[in-house]
């Protein structure tokens, strides 16, 4: 059934390997191409959970959209050749990549994370040295080892959870859908959990039962700000490890993707709420997906706050205003979420 969206998919992969995205802000007028390694990888994990239920023709194109994906990471990686990766490619620097104004301001050159590092471990094969060094470097950049976050609620601040980001003057930050990426990555490798892996679990429990990833989506994964997104990639890290620590949130997940579903208004969205509730077990709704294409060119699945790095709580009141934050889109990824969707749920697209 996905094997026209899966060929759509292939088309749109560049010579370079990597799939085109922009980043926009519809408040300034400011649209401009964008080169990262997020979507590329994401876009490639995406096509490796479907892969084993795809005719032989589509596992063959998959592969080979992996490959030509693979062979771009080393552009992303450690700008001292470090095992972690960067969104934007280091050597050099291209922070804000195809812009005018902001790749010339060292501030807005932002260290690695755990995002796009974990989706490169995860569509590649590092070996167990790799792994076990990645393990070993994730706690040192991780909350109360040097620094204690200031953006996340009090009641979270003595959490020892993972940040998103790896550099040492970077503050600590939170994001649900960054952590349960990298947590996925650690079950799939079978790495040896620890107290930060507790306490991120704990975090991702305690935003759902708090009810503050319906109510501050923002706060709660600032890269995301969607509870969408946040039930999106929680439902898949419960789905694939079944986590004892994230069992008790099941129902609350289940409830609010059903009443999200009925009320988003992009189809994309009601598709990954779909998914999700799919994932655990669910029933459904079922996604019209005629002329879904112009829903997939209005997605955006990820943004950057352009405040959200500074922990001044003056700037932190705005950080979470649209006239200070930039949105990605990559159509290719896009697609990916619809072929997820049609495999899970059976559905048919007549047209690509």
């Amino acid at each position: 059934m996905p094997d026209a969206v899966l060929q759509r998919i292939a088309s749109l992969q560049t010579d370079s390997g990597l799939f085109p995205s922009t980043r926009s802000n519809p408040a300034i007028f400011y649209r401009r191409a964008d080169t990262n390694v997020f979507f590329t990888a994401i876009t490639v994990f995406t096509l490796q959970q479907i892969r084993a239920s795809v005719s032989s023709a589509s596992q063959s194109l998959i592969d080979q959209m992996r490959t030509r994906a693979v062979a771009a990471y080393p552009l992303f990686r450690n700008k001292d050749g470090l095992n972690t990766y960067n969104f934007w490619p280091t050597r050099p620097s291209q922070h804000f990549s195809n812009g005018y104004v902001f790749r010339h301001f060292e501030h807005f050159r932002i260290p690695d994370d755990i995002d796009d590092t974990a989706m490169v471990y995860l569509t590649t094969s590092p070996t167990s040295a790799e792994l076990n060094w990645l393990k070993d470097k994730l706690p040192q950049h991780a909350n109360l080892t040097n620094r204690r976050i200031q953006t996340t609620f009090d009641d979270y601040r003595q959490l020892r959870a993972y940040s998103t980001w790896f550099g040492k003057n970077m503050g600590i930050d939170f994001d649900a859908c960054a952590l349960s990426n990298l947590l996925y990555c650690i079950y799939q490798y079978d790495l040896p959990r620890n107290q930060h892996d507790t306490d991120s679990l704990a975090y991702l429990r305690l935003i759902v039962e708090s009810g503050r990833y319906r109510d501050r989506p923002f706060r709660c994964a600032p890269h995301y700000a969607r509870t969408s997104l946040i039930i999106y990639h929680l439902a898949r890290l419960i789905a694939a490890f079944d986590p004892p620590e994230l069992r008790s949130i099941r129902p609350r997940l289940l409830a609010d993707a059903h009443q999200l579903a009925a009320t988003a208004t992009n189809r994309v969205e009601q598709l990954i709420l779909a998914t999700s509730l799919l994932r655990l077990g669910e029933a459904a709704p079922s996604v019209n997906l005629v002329a879904i294409e112009h829903d997939v060119n209005a997605f955006h699945f990820f943004i950057a706050g352009l405040l959200t790095a500074y922990e001044n709580p003056v700037l932190q009141r705005f950080a979470h205003r649209p006239l200070v934050q930039m949105r990605w889109q990559c159509e290719a990824h896009s697609w990916s979420l619809v072929a997820e969707y049609l495999v899970l749920s059976g559905s048919q697209l007549t047209e690509v």
